[in-house]
């Protein structure tokens, strides 16, 4: 997948919740060498910033999640509204916890 998007010239941005879920991870436990493929990574894309309305997009997706008794995670739902008031595409495998969140678009990086 990240192949396909570098050959179409896709900007890839990196959304700052996983930026943050990245190095607690590496703070949690001690993995120096992806902590450097991360590093390296970091240089060759954006890191995105979140502004007002992708807070309140948050807390949209917060409530609804709860008014349907399907909670998402603080960082998925964090994520996934980064990407939808961007208008930009989640890549991910893990497309079980985003299923739920409406107006989000997702691609499975591993089909």
């Amino acid at each position: 997948m990240l192949n396909k998007a570098l050959e179409e010239k896709s900007t890839i941005i990196i959304p700052p919740a996983v930026y943050y879920e990245m190095w607690r991870g590496f703070k949690h436990k001690a993995a120096p060498r992806k902590e450097q493929a991360f590093v390296q990574m970091c240089k060759m894309y954006s890191i995105g910033e979140m502004g007002l309305s992708a807070w309140e997009c948050v807390a949209e997706i917060y409530g609804a999640s709860r008014k349907t008794g399907k909670p998402v995670e603080d960082t998925d739902i964090l994520i996934a509204a980064f990407c939808i008031v961007n208008g930009y595409t989640l890549v991910t495998h893990n497309t079980k916890h985003f299923g739920n969140i409406d107006g989000l678009q997702i691609v499975d990086w591993a089909e």
